[in-house]
């Protein structure tokens, strides 16, 4: 019997736990290095939508109805997943959009119903501005992102994942190959190290002579103290987007990535605020927790860079900005690349080569 194959896996978040957890369920000795504890950086900030909404192009679309159906399947293999098919309410884009947008992904399969304001109402009763017409898919929904992260981390230390928190400070290599990473702690050795490290991830890259072409952008969402329940699901409004979360925060964001945050921060969130208050009913109560700024890895062609590193053995990559969406598929297609070889068809259009020209 072969040795077990050792796996580093750089990165906390809801992307690195997901790969970690599936390696290690395949079998792989793995250990997971991050600079901070699990649920990483970017995960924290994330809105959580699981969806395959508008403005993909169809491949995209793909993937990410096959990680909608992998979330099922992984809240089956790990149970008390904060998982919740709570649906998605929309109407954030013009008329003639929104459209063009359920009339496309109906004929790609995606479970959108028309509603008029009647309907709207039924969906969401606590809402002071409805829209003359809405699209709903019920098959959209939420994971808690830092509990799923956690979860995911201590299930796969539980089957023999080590978790170790430390700073990357280079990759090491020997012949071409990647032969393990150099820590604030030492040396650790492995057989294949994978870089998900969100916003990190091109300055690890760099230390293999490994070009990431990621941007950061920033994005700034508002989380009130918790509070009763007003929220039935996800509500993707003209002037923000919103919903409440197992505890009962209301959380919201301009957009699911969250805004600007501007030249004063807090101005920012304290207006945000006042403008979710108002959209809705008996909110009176309602306060102003925190507002947080994420800055979201994303590839500067908007779409996942996830796979091997052409012309370096021994490394992958898996950095997105949909990491909420995609980490269940991400972690089980990687477990298989990385264990097996075998690359899924679904990740055709998303290797690093693709920047090589």
């Amino acid at each position: 019997m072969t040795a077990a194959k050792q796996v580093i896996v750089i990165g906390a978040g809801i992307i690195g736990a997901s790969i970690a957890w599936h390696l290690t369920k395949a079998g792989a000795r793995v250990t997971v290095i991050a600079d901070s504890a699990a649920g990483g950086v970017a995960t924290p900030n994330s809105f959580a939508w699981i969806n395959a909404s508008w403005g993909n192009p169809e491949p995209y679309f793909r993937l990410r109805t096959r990680a909608m159906a992998e979330w099922t399947r992984l809240v089956q293999d790990l149970p008390g997943l904060p998982l919740s098919w709570c649906g998605g309410l929309c109407w954030d884009l013009s008329a003639a959009d929104l459209k063009t947008y359920a009339e496309e992904h109906s004929s790609w399969g995606y479970g959108i119903e028309r509603v008029d304001r009647a309907a709207a109402a039924r969906i969401e009763p606590n809402l002071t501005e409805l829209p003359d017409f809405a699209l709903h898919v019920a098959q959209e929904g939420v994971a808690e992102p830092v509990a799923t992260a956690k979860a995911l981390l201590a299930d796969a230390e539980r089957h023999g994942a080590r978790i170790l928190i430390s700073a990357v400070t280079a990759l090491a290599q020997s012949n071409g190959r990647i032969t393990g990473v150099d820590t604030s702690h030492g040396l650790v050795a492995a057989d294949e190290v994978v870089i998900a490290a969100g916003v990190g991830s091109p300055d690890i890259a760099a230390t293999a002579g490994v070009r990431l072409p990621i941007e950061t952008p920033p994005g700034l969402i508002v989380h009130s103290r918790p509070y009763r329940k007003l929220l039935n699901g996800l509500v993707l409004a003209e002037r923000l987007h919103m919903r409440q979360t197992a505890e009962g925060r209301i959380i919201a964001g301009s957009d699911f990535g969250g805004g600007d945050p501007g030249m004063d921060a807090d101005a920012t969130a304290r207006e945000l605020f006042a403008v979710m208050k108002a959209m809705l009913r008996d909110s009176a109560g309602l306060e102003l927790d925190f507002h947080t700024i994420g800055y979201r890895p994303t590839p500067v062609d908007g779409f996942p860079v996830i796979g091997r590193a052409e012309g370096m053995r021994g490394l992958y990559v898996a950095v997105t900005h949909s990491g909420i969406t995609l980490a269940p598929a991400v972690g089980l297609f990687a477990a298989r690349e990385i264990l097996d070889g075998e690359r899924d068809p679904l990740l055709a259009p998303y290797g690093l080569g693709r920047f090589a020209q």
